[in-house]
């Protein structure tokens, strides 16, 4: 087996579990529905989970699996299965924790669409929010009981840039034996190892940094392989049979197959390819973040920014704590009002109106009339987003031309 260490390295010369026939370097892509087997006896094997095969794409997939292999490797986890996208990670992970009459820990500051799926989709279903301070270890551990399933929070939170400090949260969930699921989309591996902060499941929308460029829609769900699954209750019967993998085959085995949320093997092979690249990127893209966060803190007609990697930042020294290598591609600034900020936009040229993250180019968005348009001024206010902030995306483009452009922005507001 092969010693390596580096991020890249690992990506580049993590091996396929097979061996190509042809002796390709890059595992080719099987865009196929079914595999054929050479017996009946075989394919029976394969079902019961006898025989390591694929049988079907919607459960498994020879490009998927090349994917996952290299995630595996990468965080150094106990398994990885890949998603159709960063909601089907979370939605599949709640699923197969959760059930009707329990509740989860969470922060308010959270992605739209995760609010929107905790307290709709999955409140309709029976489950329970509680949202606590994520900086203070009494809120969280006041919040949860004998009902709770896990306790949920963002890696940084989008678009607020909140960061909580990790290793506390999860020693607060330790303590009342409830896995911590992290949502690890704008750090990544590349920046922040989950599995040293005890984090039990990570779920990532590969759809951002890792497609390399908004090529491929997709998620994964990491099981870092430090809780002990004998503590969930749904997850609980499958110990006798798969041991320490027994959260892994609930999902493999009933929740992912049944839900039938499989990453489609072409978007597998693209997001396989912009892992070779992600450690160049969100350097760049962190590099070009800090600077333009400098820039509009200095700028008389913005009223704020927000930051991590800013000193003045609230979130800043917690920061520096837990993510060595950069502070992310992702700032939030506030103008004087929402037709400023309009305004501001409809000025840009460079940078894009335009909704997702972490794209190779820059992307600017108002989040209060887009992503949390569905709440209410007063939901909205709870959540921290203001009529007068834009998130801005930071991409990978030189950073001269990045300045100019929003200097342009600015003089036309």
């Amino acid at each position: 087996m092969l010693r390596m260490k580096g991020f890249t390295t690992k990506v580049l010369h993590t091996r396929y579990p097979k061996k190509d026939v042809h002796g390709a370097l890059r595992p080719p892509l099987y865009d196929s529905v079914a595999f054929e087997f050479e017996n009946a006896s075989a394919i029976q094997q394969a079902f019961e989970g006898k025989l390591p095969a694929h049988t079907y794409s919607r459960i498994s997939n020879p490009t998927v699996e090349d994917f996952e292999t290299k995630m595996r490797a990468l965080c150094d986890a106990r398994g990885v299965i890949a998603v159709s996208s960063g909601m089907a990670a979370i939605t599949n992970v709640m699923l197969a924790l959760c059930s009707a009459g329990s509740n989860i820990v969470s922060s308010r500051h959270l992605f739209g669409n995760t609010v929107s799926l905790f307290e709709k989709t999955l409140g309709d279903w029976g489950l329970e929010v509680r949202y606590a301070d994520m900086n203070n270890p009494g809120s969280i551990e006041s919040m949860i009981d004998e009902h709770t399933r896990a306790v949920y929070l963002e890696s940084i939170t989008n678009p607020q840039l909140e960061v909580a400090d990790i290793a506390m949260v999860s020693r607060c969930a330790e303590k009342a034996g409830v896995p911590l699921v992290l949502d690890g989309t704008l750090t990544t591996p590349y920046l922040f190892r989950s599995r040293d902060y005890n984090v039990a499941v990570e779920v990532i929308s590969t759809t951002k940094y890792i497609s390399g460029g908004a090529t491929g829609v997709g998620g994964v769900i990491i099981d870092n392989g430090l809780f002990d699954w004998s503590a969930s209750a749904k997850i609980s019967p499958f110990i006798d049979r798969y041991g320490p993998f027994a959260f892994l085959a609930k999902l493999r085995r009933e929740v992912f197959r049944n839900c039938g949320s499989c990453m489609a093997p072409h978007h597998a092979w693209m997001n396989t390819l912009g892992l070779e690249t992600l450690a160049l990127r969100i350097r760049q893209s962190c590099d070009n973040a800090r600077e333009i966060a400098r820039f509009l803190a200095e700028q008389p007609k913005v009223k704020a920014v927000n930051y991590p990697g800013l000193p003045e930042s609230g979130s800043h020294a917690i920061a520096a704590a837990q993510f060595k290598k950069g502070y992310g591609g992702l700032l939030a600034f506030e103008l004087e009002n929402k037709d400023q900020c309009f305004r501001f936009i409809d000025s840009l040229g460079i940078i894009r109106n335009a909704t997702n993250l972490n794209d190779n180019k820059s992307l600017i968005i108002h989040p209060a009339s887009t992503i949390f348009g569905e709440y209410s001024d007063e939901e909205r206010h709870g959540m921290d987003i203001s009529d007068n902030m834009l998130r801005l995306s930071v991409g990978i483009e030189d950073r001269e031309d990045l300045l100019d452009d929003l200097q342009k922005g600015l003089e036309n507001i």
